[in-house]
C-alpha cells in the first residue's frame, strides 16, 4: 500500500465512524424506538407494537394534555401512557368520566363501553397538580397501572412523545 491509499483509507474509514457517531447520537438523545408491553393503552396501542419515540420534544416544549408519551417507571420500567392531567388541574373520575377542572374531559379515543373506578387527586393527598408534575391514564382505564396506582408523574421522568407505530406495517399510524 501506498501513502495515496492509506490516506483514502483512513478518509473513507473517519466518514464511517463520524456517521456511526452521530446516529448513535440521534439514538441516544433524540429519537428512540419502544415496545409496547402489555394491553394498558388498548384500544389506541396493542401489545408488542413497535413505536418512535422523539426524545428531544419535550426538552425543547411543553408536555401538552392528549399526548401520549414513555415514561420512567421504578427505574427498572418504562410505561407509555396518555396525559390527561396537567401542573395546576384537579382531577376527578365518576361515572367512567374524567373531569378536569369540573369540565368533563371529551375522550373519542376510547371505547364507549368501558368502565372504570371513580377516583379523587385528594387521594393522592393533593388538591391541585403540583409544579412539574402529571396525571397520566392509559387507554384502557380497567386494566392500567398509572397515576390512580402509582401516583403523580414527575416531568423528570417522562422519556419522550410516541410519534408513530411502525410494526407492524399494516397497524403503521401516527399516535396522537
Amino acid at each position: 500500500m501506498d501513502w495515496l491509499e492509506i490516506k483514502e483509507f483512513l478518509k473513507d474509514t473517519f466518514k464511517v465512524v463520524f456517521f456511526i457517531v452521530i446516529v448513535l447520537f440521534f439514538i441516544q438523545y433524540v429519537f428512540s424506538v419502544t415496545t409496547v408491553v402489555g394491553d394498558s393503552m388498548n384500544p389506541t396501542l396493542h401489545n408488542e407494537e413497535y413505536l418512535f419515540l422523539n426524545k428531544l420534544k419535550y426538552r425543547i416544549s411543553d408536555i401538552k394534555r392528549g399526548d401520549v408519551i414513555s415514561l420512567k417507571y421504578e427505574n427498572t420500567k418504562y410505561l407509555i401512557k396518555r396525559v390527561i392531567g396537567l401542573p395546576g388541574d384537579t382531577v376527578l373520575i365518576q361515572n367512567n368520566h374524567v373531569y378536569i377542572n369540573g369540565t368533563m374531559y371529551e375522550e373519542s379515543y376510547l371505547s364507549s363501553d368501558l368502565e372504570y373506578d371513580d377516583f379523587s387527586l385528594s387521594s393522592l393527598g393533593y388538591d391541585k397538580i403540583p409544579e412539574d408534575m402529571y396525571f397520566v391514564l392509559g387507554d384502557n382505564r380497567s386494566n392500567s397501572m398509572d397515576s390512580r396506582e402509582i401516583g403523580l408523574i414527575s416531568r423528570d421522568d417522562v422519556i419522550g412523545e410516541i410519534v408513530f407505530r411502525f410494526w407492524p406495517l399494516n397497524r403503521f399510524k401516527f399516535v396522537s
